[in-house]
């Protein structure tokens, strides 16, 4: 007889099991359009680190075409490290990291899609009115206006990151900068840019408003980045997508299964719903907590207290947005910090996140050796009252589901990689940037 478990199925207070329906269909009109032109400058700029203070790391490197568009460790290796994906070391010497990146590298997959409204673990930028320029984002009133739209928003907050592109204070002119007020870097990098001959020309030719180099400002650069990104990782032909389509053989007999537990007993759909299987919403799933922490200002403890750090609601502690399961089976490891490596043990985590959590071991957690780091990577989890404010803090509903089942629902999350999605993309990686630099 097979053993019973727990499920903690997705599932929020306020949805009932079942309520939520099958997502209409993904295609081409949902997203936005992106020029051709400014795609392939965006293609360079992804990969090129003139973007990063120290001339050492870009976007590609956290978020590598080799890896699907992130970089397979639990917490990132950012500005000083060495290497790429799960090989990237923390660096030497003085140019060695002084902190992981305290959260997983998010996935990029279909962030072109013209529904999206909040982004970051933490929806630290979101599409608003609050102070005039189109978004409320760590910039604030200082966000320039003019991008196209969200993701073009997005690509300009980790240039200016200390501990993902910027560099620290005292090391180079972007991270000083910085350092005086965020927009200052901004203008900075820009003529980096714009002063590279070939760059130059790209970006006259790419932009109806741009006569001369010398007009380019961040905000071209960003919708340039936001163009490679937006085509470049749009997928909507999953097993899943055909049998939306009608094709009743599409899903193999167990990913059909996991599918009538995802929208129906399990619950999944009520926070993983519409075509990009995520409500955008922010939920508490109780993982296991380590790395430094993303905390509120004057935070006395490495604790990532989620949503809260930046709504400051208290109710909101503990939250995180719902990521898309689109591809999900290509982007390991699982949960805003990457504490799971798999599918499997991820949908365990829901089974029963106190078992889970009490089973959970940092052998688990994807985390490059920084030996100078190791007192910081594991100490929340001494404080045993913030460990109970953790486990305690859980949106979601328990239910119960058997081995097999767990095992169907797995199964229908593979049925929603794409064909082509581990496959090669649309421009792929630069074989060489115009900065001279090297591409990792």
């Amino acid at each position: 007889m097979k053993r019973a478990l727990h499920l903690l199925a997705f599932l929020c207070f306020s949805a009932p099991v079942g309520a939520t329906g099958l997502p209409a269909k993904l295609g081409p009109a949902d997203f936005h359009t992106f020029d051709e032109k400014q795609a392939e400058i965006g293609q360079l700029l992804f990969y090129d680190k003139i973007l990063s203070g120290n001339r050492n790391i870009s976007c590609g490197t956290c978020h590598h075409h080799d890896h699907h568009g992130t970089d397979g460790l639990s917490l990132g290796i950012g500005e000083g490290g060495e290497g790429v994906g799960p090989k990237r070391t923390a660096g030497t010497g003085k140019d060695r990291i002084r902190k992981r990146i305290p959260r997983n590298a998010p996935a990029l997959w279909n962030l072109g899609h013209k529904d999206i409204r909040v982004l970051f673990h933490d929806g630290r930028l979101e599409v608003s009115d609050l102070y005039g320029n189109g978004f409320n984002s760590p910039a604030q009133e200082w966000l320039p206006a003019g991008f196209d739209h969200i993701l073009a928003a997005q690509a300009v907050l980790p240039l200016v990151a200390q501990f993902e592109m910027a560099g620290n204070p005292k090391e180079n002119e972007i991270a000083g900068a910085v350092h005086d007020r965020i927009d200052a870097a901004w203008p900075i990098l820009a003529k980096r840019v714009r002063t590279i001959p070939e760059y130059g020309e790209k970006f006259v030719e790419a932009f109806d408003h741009i006569n001369q180099p010398d007009q380019v400002t961040i905000v071209e650069i960003a919708n340039a980045l936001a163009a490679f990104i937006g085509r470049e990782w749009q997928s909507y032909d999953a097993p899943f997508d055909a049998w939306l389509s009608g094709d009743a053989d599409a899903l193999s007999p167990d990913q059909d299964r996991g599918r009538q537990l995802f929208f129906g007993e399990a619950g999944c759909a009520a926070c993983h719903s519409g075509p990009l299987f995520s409500d955008q919403g922010f939920h508490a799933l109780a993982l296991p907590a380590f790395g430094p922490g993303r905390t509120r200002q004057w935070d006395p403890m490495p604790r990532d207290v989620g949503r809260v750090g930046e709504s400051n609601r208290l109710e909101d502690s503990y939250r995180f947005r719902t990521p898309s399961l689109r591809n999900v089976a290509l982007t390991a490891p699982y949960g805003h910090n990457g504490a799971y490596p798999t599918l499997e043990t991820m949908v365990r985590h829901h089974v029963d996140p106190d078992a889970a959590r009490a089973a959970w071991k940092p052998a688990l957690a994807a985390l490059p050796e920084v030996p100078w780091l190791e007192e910081i990577d594991f100490v929340i989890q001494t404080d045993r009252l913030e460990m109970a404010r953790q486990a305690a803090t859980r949106d979601i509903r328990i239910g119960l589901l058997d081995e097999d089942k767990i095992s169907d629902l797995v199964a229908f999350l593979h049925a929603l990689t794409g064909k082509t999605a581990d496959g090669p993309r649309p421009l792929g990686r630069p074989e060489a940037v115009p900065s001279e630099l090297p591409v990792d």
